[in-house]
């Protein structure tokens, strides 16, 4: 038996055949029997090139059709995929090529130009070309092969996708996600959420990102729906794609633009049936004056990097406003105390997690991943949550000090590092604090060396140059010193304390 996931979506798609699959921003449509088409070209050309089975492709490109096209085409022929956000600098992309390994590197002409050192150094096939519109090497390229390339034989447990999470240190982590993982999410949340082929998904997150890549495009894929792929989240563009559409999925900075505009209304949304929210906290006061306007109640869900989905709220039922939940088919969730014992409803401790869904592990990273697993296989998340009685999960902090600000993960670790290089900076601290548009806003307060005078603005202005936007400072505080414990620790939580109203 076949386990690469890819096969499910084959059968999906002959199926479907010339039923609508994605219509792009431009108003070009493609059909499930295009998808076919484009996805055996494009894994054909990479085999010829030679891209084997197994190998990684790394990708860091702007969102469009082709893009995800060129996703589904990797998994086709059994390679591993390795999504790489459009933000990242330089020096974050040495460190994913060296790391990863992988054989070919999809870019821009730009990038590919721009990174020409590194990719000489760490890629073996070089880098292929693919622009935002369309255009480049891999579209042009793959034209002249064949589109009846056979779906790659692969076990469950073969690695599909490696999507790399920041960690405290600094160094971020491959977490590898099997076909395994992917399908079992995948038919979960389809059956969970209703998906038929009636649906039309609006679609405006990134697709480097586990959110918008296959937690919300696989459902459609399953279900033989369609899908409305927007380039970004545009607040007057979503506004007039909502009429055409049954189900959106976003971040909760998605939902906070779109009720500042008086055009959101009740009927506006009539034809939908589904909003979701993920990836980062949704405020409460969000979720109510959401319902408010629309007569929709936000689903929010909880997942992670290393697990896709792990809860959510049901579709039919009591939504509860500030949970995330109950855990979803094939996920088990248990609250433990720092010992491991496990904890009664509404105790506070640490969420663990197990499951078919959970990943492999940590990519070259042996030590981590048994880390992070207790001895019978519980995956550790670094949240911190409680269940009610009616086993509804809610988060209420985190273990570990993650940022998570408009959907994406800032360690602090990473930003302070570059902080602290600084001329005139002694040493610093990164913090989120709770912001209604972002959820959370990275915020650094820094403490400079004796008689040095260096500006918020230089400081912003320093990372800029080298970390993606969404790591940046929203704000720099200067303090003459940090609080401390008794062991010499910086206390953040003071920090957060102090700072609490900061945004509002």
């Amino acid at each position: 038996m076949n386990s690469n996931f890819f096969r499910n979506i084959f059968n999906k798609a002959k199926e479907a055949g010339g039923r609508e699959f994605l219509q792009a921003e431009n108003g070009e449509i493609y059909t499930y029997h295009d998808l076919l088409e484009v996805t055996g070209r494009y894994a054909s050309f990479l085999e010829e090139i030679g891209v084997c089975p197994g190998d990684r492709v790394a990708v860091q490109v702007d969102k469009s059709p082709e893009a995800y096209f060129l996703y589904l085409a990797v998994m086709r022929m059994g390679g591993g995929f390795l999504p790489l956000n459009t933000a990242y600098k330089k020096s974050e992309i040495e460190y994913f090529l060296s790391d990863a390994e992988p054989v070919v590197f999809i870019c821009s002409e730009k990038n590919k130009f721009e990174y020409i050192d590194l990719i000489s150094t760490h890629v073996k096939l070089g880098a292929i070309t693919l622009e935002f519109n369309g255009t480049g090497e891999l579209c042009e390229n793959s034209k002249k092969y064949s589109s009846s390339h056979e779906v790659c034989q692969k076990e469950l447990h073969d690695v599909a996708i490696i999507m790399y999470t920041s960690g405290t240190t600094g160094q971020p982590k491959g977490a590898m996600l099997t076909h395994q993982n992917i399908v079992t999410n995948a038919e979960a949340l389809t059956k969970l959420w209703e998906f038929t082929e009636k649906d039309v998904l609006l679609h405006a997150l990134p697709i480097f990102h586990a959110h918008g890549l296959f937690i919300s495009t696989h459902c459609v894929l399953l279900s033989k729906s369609k899908i409305l792929f927007l380039s970004k989240f545009d607040k007057d563009t979503v506004i007039n794609c909502l009429p055409s559409c049954t189900a959106m999925m976003g971040v909760p900075t998605f939902y906070t633009r779109l009720m500042s505009s008086t055009s959101f209304n009740h009927d506006l949304v009539k034809n939908m049936r589904l909003f979701v929210s993920g990836s980062a906290p949704l405020l409460e006061e969000t979720s109510r004056e959401f319902t408010e306007r629309t007569g929709h109640t936000i689903l929010e869900r909880y997942g992670m990097t290393e697990s896709a989905i792990i809860s959510s709220n049901p579709y039919h039922g009591d939504r509860k406003y500030g949970s995330v939940g109950k855990a979803i088919e094939g996920v088990e969730v248990k609250i433990v105390d720092d010992f491991g014992k496990a904890l009664e409803f509404d105790e506070v401790g640490h969420v663990q997690i197990r499951g078919p869904a959970i990943m492999k592990g940590y990519w070259k990273k042996p030590e981590k991943t048994k880390e992070e697993f207790t001895e019978d296989n519980w995956f550790k998340t670094g949240d911190l949550g409680k269940k009610d009685s009616e086993e509804y999960l809610y988060i209420v902090g985190r273990h570990k000090d993650l940022v998570i600000t408009g959907g994406f993960n800032v360690y602090p670790k990473e930003v302070e590092l570059i902080i602290d290089s600084m001329p005139g900076v002694k040493e610093s601290a990164v913090i989120g604090l709770s912001h209604a548009d972002f959820g959370e806003a990275v915020t650094a307060i820094v403490v400079l060396e004796e008689r040095c005078n260096v500006e918020a603005e230089e400081v912003i202005s320093f990372c800029r140059n080298e970390l993606a936007s969404y790591k940046v400072p929203k704000q720099v505080i200067v303090y003459t010193t940090l609080p401390r414990n008794a062991m010499g620790k910086v206390v953040k939580a003071k920090l957060r304390e102090e700072l609490s109203t900061l945004y509002y």
